[in-house]
């Protein structure tokens, strides 16, 4: 079983709950692990718990009959998805599917309705994280029309440090320039030159299978 410790440093929620609250959490929640390119939840399947990143990188994804693919977003460690469809009691509305090797923590959905019904405060989050989708989402909406794909990048990234959603400590992410193309839509090529651009922009810094930011507000503001 996880420990309150280790649970904790991936899941910020888990610090507003009482201790019998965090108890009951750590007894029913279970962790999977997946590697690159597995699928962790298929599009119209029934939601049937929260899920967590503990260690690795996820996409959020969606597609048509055709094979088209649309990424909406990435989840790095730290991140938690899918309560829409919780509250919702729908199936879900995408593909799950990891970027890397990734383990993948899931709140059984009777849990996590107990959480709504006996903790003020975990409402009071997730109603903070919910309007924070929103907007990451408006704001997706907007850069994929709008801006050229240097910003494109810097915006993909930026997503990935949000403190409500991902909750993290460091300006430091595990993250190939494959990837950042997967979730930014664009080519491998092109993201490397948007990538060399930020860095002589002095907003980040490109190292193997990494990027450190150096201006977060900067890489919010870029190209606008």
């Amino acid at each position: 079983m996880l420990t309150k410790e280790a649970f904790q440093e991936s899941a910020a929620w888990f610090s507003v709950l009482s201790e019998d609250l965090q108890d009951q959490v750590l007894r029913s929640v279970t962790v999977t692990r997946y590697t690159a390119g597995a699928l962790i939840e298929r599009k119209g399947g029934r939601a049937y718990a929260w899920m967590g990143v503990l260690h690795g990188l996820i996409k959020v994804s969606v597609g048509n009959s055709d094979g088209k693919m649309a990424s909406l977003t990435g989840v790095p460690a730290g991140g938690w998805i899918g309560e829409g469809s919780l509250l919702k009691n729908e199936n879900r509305k995408y593909d799950i599917v990891a970027l890397r090797d990734s383990n993948v923590a899931r709140l059984p959905a009777s849990m996590f309705n107990y959480l709504l019904d006996h903790s003020i405060a975990f409402n009071r989050y997730l109603l903070n994280q919910l309007n924070e989708r929103v907007g990451q989402f408006i704001g997706k909406a907007e850069y994929d029309r709008l801006l050229a794909p240097d910003a494109r990048v810097a915006r993909c990234l930026a997503e990935l440090f949000n403190p409500l959603l991902y909750p993290s400590k460091s300006l430091r992410l595990d993250i190939t320039q494959e990837e950042i193309g997967y979730l930014a839509r664009i080519s491998r090529q092109r993201t490397n030159q948007a990538l060399r651009a930020l860095e002589e922009a002095k907003l980040l810094h490109v190292e193997y299978g990494a990027v450190q930011v150096l201006d977060l507000e900067g890489l919010k503001r870029y190209g606008i």
